[in-house]
């Protein structure tokens, strides 16, 4: 099933209306679709390095747009929908710990998500389901998401295609490092404000805990 849904989302990039499609799959992947959209932008800046930045443009102001449709979900209708969206995908168990996570830090989880392949989904209906307020998840979505689709428009429009090698080896890693200096400053906090106690209640979070 998910293998032909990826081959579908990427023939996508050889279709007519592929900026169209683009933005619809970034929308829903936000929050409910399996499939991210970067198989998809990096073919689209493969053969139009020229159109890259506009591309990951187009990815990011779909992705937020979703994520305030997955945010809708988790807020109003999470007993009746989210919650089922969730078990679809899996991410049922990993949803108590995102939920007390996303209480204990609030936006700053969402930017780490920007360096790291959690669901963005996960994140979205989670954030509607605690309550974080609104403007927070709003302006830290825009930050985490133009991390991705920008910095990998920017760097095709820059280097074009030549640079594709760059990023299928390194842009993992590089990812990798920033969430490293992230959360390396949140554990420095953590043990300056004595917070410790918080790492090991959200790893051991339950769905009980979570409501």
């Amino acid at each position: 099933m998910l293998t032909r849904l990826y081959q579908w989302t990427l023939a996508k990039a050889a279709h007519a209306h592929a900026e169209r499609w683009l933005f619809a799959i970034s929308f829903m992947e936000s929050s409910f679709f399996p499939i991210p959209p970067h198989p998809l932008l990096g073919l689209m800046c493969l053969a139009r390095p020229e159109r890259a930045i506009r591309f990951g443009l187009i990815c990011t102001m779909a992705s937020v747009l979703g994520g305030l449709f997955g945010y809708a979900i988790g807020h109003f209708v999470y007993e009746t929908v989210g919650h089922q969206i969730l078990a679809a995908l899996g991410l049922t168990a990993k949803f108590p710990v995102a939920a007390c996570y996303l209480r204990e830090y609030g936006a700053e989880i969402i930017l780490i998500k920007g360096a790291t392949p959690i669901p963005f989904k996960l994140i979205t209906i989670t954030a509607g389901f605690v309550g974080l307020p609104l403007f927070t998840f709003l302006w830290a979505s825009v930050i985490s998401r133009a991390f991705q689709f920008m910095l990998v428009g920017f760097l095709f429009w820059k280097f074009g295609r030549p640079i594709k090698a760059f990023i299928e080896k390194y842009l993992a890693l590089l990812s990798g490092l920033f969430l490293v200096l992230v959360v390396g400053g949140f554990i420095a906090a953590s043990m300056l404000t004595g917070g410790g106690e918080k790492n090991d209640k959200c790893s051991n979070a339950t769905l009980a805990t979570a409501r």
